[in-house]
């Protein structure tokens, strides 16, 4: 990123937004934090603190934009199952994304990345390798909300950068890898030794690093990316096996049939959380890669960096 720029990051509160804001700080640029409401701690120095209403609701970015050349869209609503509507979803993902696009548009500026999903381009299991060459098909109110907001910004004149990142992990992370950290730092053995499948992640550190590159690298304008750690996709057993070693403990994988567990959460209404367990989602970042993008890390070495990190931390507590 070079110095000097002046970045807007929405939703700077959050997970990838805390982690980028004092990424970009400490690279030298100006950056302005716009969150719902102010946090209970304090951003790196230098970083100015601009509240907003509700995304549901219309309101004036130009506050926000005054002065900015930049813009990292990270704000909206992280997919919830079934107990957000596909009204909410809307509102938060599309609108408000359509909103702050025609402002930015307006306001004349240089550069718009927008942090989609990958669910906006795939259900949570694909058969094949996804690349940005394989045609949009997200499965559910979430993910069509990601890609109706893509299109908002394809088509507001502004100049974008579109990401479509796997699920994240890093400390502190939520939602489906948080599960997947809790039961490998239990200490029951596990009923995945029979799971092949295989699943792309990202670190919070390649993402962030892949928003530092394409801020810099006026190439990515126009483009839409799909991002996941570079070389081959991980099983589930293996992930956990990885996390356990981190703490030198052994993996306790039992092989217990898959239809085991399927058919319970099928029965339960829960398909998509056994897609989640026992589906391939495999990503290729090639053409990220070839733009430029050198991650740190594969998510072997990731995996096992986070599990002793956060080691050393309850070792301190």
């Amino acid at each position: 990123m070079p110095r000097g720029h002046r970045i807007l990051v929405t939703g700077a509160s959050g997970f990838v937004g805390r982690a980028l804001v004092a990424a970009l700080a400490s690279r030298g640029a100006s950056v302005r934090a716009a969150v719902r409401q102010p946090p209970p701690y304090s951003f790196a120095g230098g970083v100015e603190v601009m509240p907003h209403a509700d995304l549901a609701q219309a309101f004036d970015w130009r506050p926000l934009l005054d002065g900015i050349d930049q813009i990292v869209h990270l704000a909206g609503i992280a997919h919830a199952g079934g107990s957000i509507t596909a009204t909410r979803y809307d509102q938060i993902n599309r609108q408000a994304t359509a909103r702050l696009a025609a402002a930015a548009k307006r306001a004349g500026i240089a550069h718009l990345v927008l942090v989609s999903s990958i669910r906006a381009q795939s259900g949570p299991a694909a058969d094949a390798v996804l690349t940005e060459r394989h045609p949009a098909a997200p499965t559910d109110a979430y993910g069509r909300s990601k890609l109706a907001a893509e299109d908002e910004v394809r088509g507001s004149g502004a100049p974008f950068t579109i990401l479509r990142p796997v699920v994240l992990y890093g400390p502190g992370a939520k939602g489906n890898f948080a599960l997947l950290q809790r039961a490998a730092r239990s200490r029951w053995p596990l009923p995945l030794k029979r799971f092949v499948n295989r699943r792309s992640l990202l670190g919070i550190d390649n993402l962030v690093s892949a928003l530092d590159f394409v801020l810099g690298e006026p190439a990515t304008r126009g483009e839409t990316y799909v991002a996941a750690d570079p070389g081959p996709a991980l099983r589930l057993a293996d992930a956990v096996t990885i996390l356990r070693a981190a703490e030198q403990r052994r993996a306790r994988l039992l092989p217990l049939p898959g239809g085991l567990i399927e058919l319970p959460l099928r029965l339960a209404g829960r398909s998509d959380l056994w897609e989640r367990l026992g589906g391939d989602l495999t990503v290729d970042p090639g053409k990220l890669i070839a733009a430029g993008w050198r991650p740190a890390h594969d998510t072997r070495r990731g995996l096992a960096l986070l599990a002793q990190a956060t080691a050393l931390r309850s070792a301190s507590a």
